[in-house]
């Protein structure tokens, strides 16, 4: 696989989105997950992220216990800003306080002196984002933290943010079939030299051509709340039809639906942008690789660009009221 630059760091054009070993995606299953981290490492991954919230701490606890002894072979991503209140519900928390508690935590979960790219997770609109990161910027003068992030977040929250200290990477959902960072962040990140990492960027497994059934997901699917319309039968069943023409796309590429998808956006920004697929199978995570070294014709971009967007895909990409408690862009 060949390498791309994230800020100062050199990582695999694909990187390794590990949230769904332990959370949103069904039952964890610790024994594949840890053999799937050793072998993601042996098929050239070098380019790790995780979360606090990820099973709360479950996530980063796997990634140390497995790959403590490996890590100077890889970048290593997390996140603070979503923690658990004392009413046990999950809630954005930017306090600066509980920002430096949470790292302290993830650095003994991780096994790691040091995080190398640390994102807040989400903007607290009770806290000013400069509050926030010039929290974060404090761990990175005390070397807990090499560089910083911002994910799911405004390209007038990254200024103000990158104004207190240099910001690395912004992180959000970017896909064939979510383009919300076309709107301004894209642009916002070339101004600044800021690195953009999509996440989710198998549109949550449905560009794979795999989940042909949403009444059958595994208990605990995030697919099935209510909060994302895409995936609500009727609205899935007329996007089901924008995966035949996208599954003969890949057939005349001789690839998957998966690796056409990956490739779609490794061709986006002239070859810049680092997506993070997740899975929790093996076998997934060797094809996501694969797609590393994909190159697709400017005409086939273009196509499948016309194909599959935000015209053409029914329901939004999250209800009315989980969109508007995400500082991202409106319009």
């Amino acid at each position: 696989m060949h390498t791309r630059k994230l800020g100062p760091f050199t990582v695999s054009a694909v990187g390794l989105g590990c949230m769904s070993m332990s959370w949103g995606y069904g039952a964890a299953d610790d024994v594949t997950s840890e053999q799937l981290l050793q072998e993601a490492l042996d098929a050239g991954y070098s380019f790790l992220d995780t979360a606090a919230m990820y099973g709360m701490g479950h996530n980063e606890a796997l990634i140390g216990r497995t790959l403590s002894h490996r890590r100077d072979e890889f970048v290593l991503a997390s996140k603070c800003g979503i923690a658990r209140g004392e009413d046990g519900n999950l809630s954005v928390d930017g306090r600066p306080a509980i920002l430096k508690q949470t790292c302290e935590k993830s650095l003994q979960l991780l096994q790691t002196d040091v995080i190398d790219l640390y994102y807040l997770h989400r903007l607290d609109p009770r806290v000013p984002v400069e509050e926030s990161v010039g929290a974060l910027a404090e761990l990175v003068a005390e070397g807990k933290v090499r560089s910083l992030g911002l994910s799911e977040v405004s390209s007038e929250t990254l200024r103000r943010a990158h104004a207190v200290h240099p910001i690395t990477a912004v992180q959000s959902e970017y896909s064939l079939w979510v383009r919300t960072p076309e709107r301004r962040m894209l642009a916002t990140c070339r101004e600044l030299g800021v690195s953009f990492v999509p996440f989710s960027p198998l549109g949550r497994g449905f560009l794979t051509g795999c989940a042909r059934d949403v009444t059958n997901l595994e208990e605990g699917d995030i697919r099935t709340n209510v909060a994302r319309p895409r995936f609500e039968p009727e609205n899935f069943a007329a996007n089901q039809q924008l995966l035949e023409p996208f599954g003969e796309s890949a057939r005349e590429q001789g690839c998957s639906m998966a690796q056409l998808a990956i490739a779609w956006v490794l061709a986006r920004e002239d070859g810049t942008l680092v997506p993070i697929p997740g899975t929790k199978h093996i076998e997934y995570m060797r094809e996501n690789a694969a797609a590393g070294d994909i190159r697709l014709e400017p005409a086939v971009v273009e196509r499948l660009d016309g194909l599959i967007n935000d015209r053409t895909v029914k329901g939004a990409r999250y209800n009315a009221q989980l969109m508007a408690s995400i500082d991202s862009e409106k319009d």
